[in-house]
């Protein structure tokens, strides 16, 4: 009795919570699918007497919303898978191989991650520019899962440290060289922890807007985030568009969430008992 009388602030702080996080998404939603005139008229607060999709359908012809989301998916996929095997390969010379200096390498990985990226703007700029890649998705790839697998690298270097020896030293008698122990025994083992760092990677560089906004000037090569901030500043959508706007920019991201929301919980419990 005692223990769950103690229980009940905690969830409602949790239903609290949920509720700060879930309102603005709802009120978003409501506004995309209401007209104009309803939103002037009764404002944002109040609910649609009809469903009103002409702001979706304007905003996705506007931008070539098809277009853009090709363009995410292909980056955010891009970078997610790339990142998450550089971030693998990183983690399994530190953390199992042990190389010297170690600790140096993953305060250098760690600073490299914790600079904004404002800092970066003007080298990344100058150097596509000088090779070739600006204004190319494959500029962004590169970007992106150079700065991802940063983090990726100094998290499953933490993992891959408590890899259980035993195991590692089995493999070896049996024969397995280096290569055969990462592929037939780290990876499937700490699959759980990439299951995570793909989704954060996919998610985090679904929602990145400086970098793509300096170097994808091209309409046919700008993300859906981009997409959203140009139109924005070029002051061509009313307060419903904008909502529907919003709609289809964190749409993707939140089904992508659901679809791998499993694999994300496998890998935050693995952590937890671990």
């Amino acid at each position: 009795m005692t223990t769950a009388l103690r229980r009940y602030p905690v969830l409602i702080a949790l239903c609290l919570a949920a509720l700060f996080m879930v309102v603005p998404f709802l009120i978003v939603v409501v506004n995309a699918v209401k007209s104009p005139a309803e939103y002037s008229e009764h404002g944002p607060l109040s609910l649609p007497k009809g469903l009103y999709l002409d702001g979706l359908k304007d905003f996705w012809q506007r931008v070539d919303y098809g277009q853009k989301l090709f363009n995410s998916a292909l980056i955010s996929g891009s970078v997610a898978l790339l990142a998450a095997a550089l971030s693998v390969l990183n983690a399994y010379a530190i953390g199992i191989g042990r190389i010297k200096g170690r600790t140096w390498v993953l305060a250098f990985f760690v600073l490299a991650n914790m600079l904004p990226q404002e800092a970066l703007v003007y080298p990344i700029y100058y150097l596509s520019k000088q090779v070739g890649l600006y204004d190319t998705r494959l500029s962004v790839i590169i970007v992106f899962t150079v700065i991802q697998a940063a983090f990726g690298t100094y998290l499953l270097s933490s993992v891959l440290g408590q890899f259980p020896r035993e195991i590692l030293e089995a493999a070896r008698i049996d024969g397995a060289n280096k290569w055969q122990v990462l592929w037939r025994i780290v990876v499937p083992v700490s699959r759980p922890t990439i299951g995570v760092l793909l989704v954060f990677f996919f998610i985090w560089t679904w929602n990145e807007f400086l970098l793509p906004l300096v170097m994808l000037i091209s309409n046919d090569n700008q993300t859906v985030s981009v997409a959203l901030g140009v139109l924005q500043g070029q002051r061509l959508m009313d307060a419903t568009m904008t909502n529907a706007a919003a709609l289809l920019g964190v749409l993707p991201a939140i089904v992508f969430f659901l679809v791998f929301q499993r694999t994300l919980t496998r890998g935050i419990a693995v952590g937890a008992v671990k």
